[in-house]
This record gives C-alpha cells, sequence and structure tokens, in this order.
C-alpha cells in the first residue's frame, strides 16, 4: 500500500493546516497619562450652554511699606478679577461593521470593535490633554547638564544640548517655587509627566527615589508613576504623540511637563461614551462609535506671572 505523503498528498491552505487559535490578540497602544491629572471642572454639564467662564482672583499688590500713621487713611488697593473661557466641542469615531462578518466570524466581532474603540477614545483624550498643557507659557530647554535656558512667553526659542537630568529638576523646581509661586499638585510635591527619554536620563541618577520609598498607607498611586526627585512626583508616557522622544540636538531631548495646582481644567458637557448605531438595511449595517462633548483648557492661560503661571513644559526650539 502506498505511504500518505503529507507533504505531496495535502496542498497548502485551510485543509492542511486548518487549526484556529482560541485567543484573540489586539495591537498595543501608547499608555495615558495626562487625564488622569485633568479634574472635571464643577457647575457645568449638559443644558448649560457650551462655554464655562472660570473665575480667578488675581494678586493683590504687596506694598513695601504697609504701616498707616494716625493721621491719614488706609489706602484702599484694587482686587483684579479675570475670568477664563472654555468652549467645548464634539469628540467622536466609530467603526462600521456588517451583520454578515459578525454572523461568520468565529470571534466576537462586536466586543473586539468597541475594546480597540476604548483604546482610541483613551489616546485622543490623553493628546487633548497634553497639547493643552502644553500651552503653557514657560518652557525650559536644558543646555548643559546642569542648567538650562528658559522662556515665558510661550514660544521655545532655544535648541535643548543635552537630556532632562536630576539637576535639571532641582532647577525647574526651585523656579516654580520662588519665582513663580506655583502651589504644590498634592501636600508638598509636584507632579512631572515625562517621556520614557526624560526618565531615563533621570533615573540614571542615584538620587531618584522609588515611589515604594515614599509613599505612605493612604497615598494615591498614579498610573505609571515611577519615583520621585527635587518633589516633582514623576509619571512615565510612552505615547510620543503627547511627549516627543526626540528633541534638540541629535534628538537628545525626552519631553516633559511639570505643574502644580489647577493646571488643566476639563470641562464635560457629555462624558464620553460608546454607542450604537441603529442597524440599517435591515440589521445588516452596524456601527459602533464613542461621542462626547467636552474640552480641556490651561487654566491660568497666556501668563508666567508669579501665583497664576502653574505649568512648566521641558522642550526644546
Amino acid at each position: 500500500m502506498a505511504n500518505f505523503l503529507w507533504t505531496v498528498d495535502v496542498p497548502s491552505g485551510v485543509l492542511r493546516n486548518h487549526a484556529l487559535s482560541s485567543k484573540l490578540r489586539f495591537a498595543a497602544v501608547a499608555n495615558s497619562r495626562f487625564t488622569q491629572f485633568c479634574k472635571p471642572e464643577p457647575g457645568f454639564g449638559k443644558k448649560k450652554g457650551d462655554t464655562i467662564n472660570i473665575t480667578k482672583i488675581k494678586n493683590i499688590t504687596v506694598p513695601t511699606d504697609g504701616t498707616v500713621s494716625e493721621d491719614n487713611d488706609i489706602p484702599i488697593d484694587t482686587a483684579s478679577i479675570a475670568k477664563r473661557a472654555i468652549t467645548v466641542t464634539e469628540y467622536g469615531r466609530g467603526v462600521e461593521y456588517t451583520s454578515l462578518a459578525e454572523d461568520l466570524s468565529h470571534f466576537d466581532l462586536e466586543n473586539s470593535i468597541q475594546r480597540k474603540l476604548r483604546d482610541q477614545l483613551g489616546q485622543v483624550l490623553d493628546n487633548a490633554a497634553a497639547t493643552a498643557f502644553k500651552t503653557t507659557y514657560v518652557a525650559y530647554q536644558p543646555t548643559t547638564t546642569t542648567g538650562g535656558t528658559w522662556d515665558t512667553d510661550g514660544t521655545p526659542s532655544t535648541t535643548a544640548l543635552v537630556n532632562l537630568n536630576i539637576s535639571h529638576c532641582g532647577v525647574i523646581r526651585d523656579y516654580m517655587t520662588d519665582t513663580l509661586n506655583v502651589p504644590f499638585y498634592e501636600k508638598e510635591n509636584y507632579i512631572g509627566i515625562g517621556s520614557t527619554k526624560a526618565l531615563r536620563g533621570i533615573k540614571s541618577d542615584g538620587d531618584f527615589m522609588e515611589w515604594r520609598k515614599y509613599l505612605q498607607p493612604g497615598d494615591v498611586l498614579y498610573n505609571s508613576e515611577v519615583g520621585q526627585v527635587e518633589q516633582i512626583r514623576w509619571v512615565e508616557s510612552n505615547n510620543t504623540t503627547a511627549l516627543s522622544n526626540a528633541k534638540g540636538t541629535g534628538s537628545v531631548l525626552g519631553e516633559a511637563i511639570i505643574f502644580g495646582e489647577d493646571g488643566v481644567a476639563m470641562v464635560e458637557a457629555l462624558a464620553p461614551e460608546l454607542r450604537a448605531a441603529i442597524p440599517g438595511d435591515f440589521g445588516r449595517k452596524k456601527a459602533v462609535a464613542w461621542y462626547g462633548i467636552l474640552k480641556f483648557g490651561l487654566i491660568w492661560e497666556e501668563t508666567a506671572t508669579a501665583g497664576e503661571a502653574r505649568v512648566v513644559y521641558v522642550t526644546s526650539a
């Protein structure tokens, strides 16, 4: 009797190799790290129009001498009140598919599409929040291993020559504290969100402290928090759309954002949600989408004034 020859008698294709893995794999996406630090603005939602006005009380000028003589009236100063208007806009994306594809697919097509739409939603919101943070007027460009150049007009004008390191963290922390008077984000710490390259420059220093060594019971551990230095709690972002890994001469610099209290507001008229379209063509055509009405905005915009600026952008011209 003739032998059965697998390589000859069985053609290529599904007859020969028809087994299908029972596990469905999904493409990986960059993490979302900015939105966790954008608190929804209270007092806004549906039926509130498209714009919210955030009221801000500016500092009163401090006199060089606050004494008053007995025969003179108390000097009267002026309190300055400003507003920040943030207007919401629609966000959304969807995916269409057919009932035929759903009925014939081995895997749950609808759930798979919804999962990837949620990934997309997270990325879109993270990019939008990062863009809002980067509209700050205060930018720092590292030019030596111990220092750099400050720009306070909203336009970085110096090319970075080195990557971020712990010495720069000290310079930034001191500038935020004693020049800008930025209030801490929580307790006695600022928050830093750095690209993978930026944090590699920081973590390589022996003074960098891992989060396990400074968090106390009850403290919040932020997503992707990696450690602390110079009163800056660092969170890593691998989203290169939000923070570049290739800035400066020879792409030496990884970008970063450092901020204190009241950095960026999230204004929501409708929180983003998944929606299923009404099936068309007698149920043969289907679609799923995410949709929301919102906006991210820098609260103290267009300013590098002490007491008002809250965000520092580490970048390069």
